[in-house]
């Protein structure tokens, strides 16, 4: 598999990049998405249907350990931007140094900004909101799936559990 780099925007050329797409409609999303399951995959495929383009913002290794704990991340972030490049409806991704996703999202720009169903108006990081609020971009919640996340894929793993067919 050839590894697509040049669909990973570095952080400092963010900026420079947005500022070349003209007439584009710029979805942007962000996460950790450090064990890609059927609960992102199911937003991000949402995500892609409401503009033309899909950037999706990665939190570096370094704010993951921040937000998740020090055995997170599971995958580095090189490798997490590049599994969410080999969907077809993700165009873009970007690591962010940050534990929040403010200055991102500023570089950004987004038209529309879709968060998953895990979140709403009220839990939204308060200087993100900010932010879309004065480029003027469109918050959107997708519904949520239950039981389809990292912690609890994690949490199986730890039991020893697996949901899978049982061997014969």
């Amino acid at each position: 598999m050839k590894a697509d780099f040049g669909k990973i925007i570095p952080f400092e050329k963010l900026k420079i990049w947005r500022d070349s797409l003209v007439g584009e409609r710029i979805v942007v999303t962000n996460g950790c998405f450090d064990i890609v399951h059927l609960g992102h995959i199911h937003y991000l495929r949402k995500a892609k249907e409401r503009g033309t383009l899909l950037l999706v913002g990665l939190n570096s290794d370094k704010s993951v350990k921040l937000l998740k704990g020090k055995n997170r991340p599971i995958n580095n972030e090189t490798d997490r931007a590049l599994f969410l490049l080999a969907f077809n409806f993700v165009d873009f991704t970007c690591v962010f140094p940050d534990k929040t996703a403010a200055d991102f999202l500023d570089l950004a720009r987004p038209s529309v900004y879709i968060k998953g169903g895990d979140y709403n108006k009220s839990n939204i990081i308060s200087s993100e909101k900010e932010v879309l609020t004065r480029h003027k971009s469109e918050i959107v919640f997708t519904d949520y799936i239950e039981n389809k996340s990292t912690s609890n894929i994690i949490s199986v793993i730890n039991r020893g559990e697996h949901s899978g067919h049982q061997r014969p």
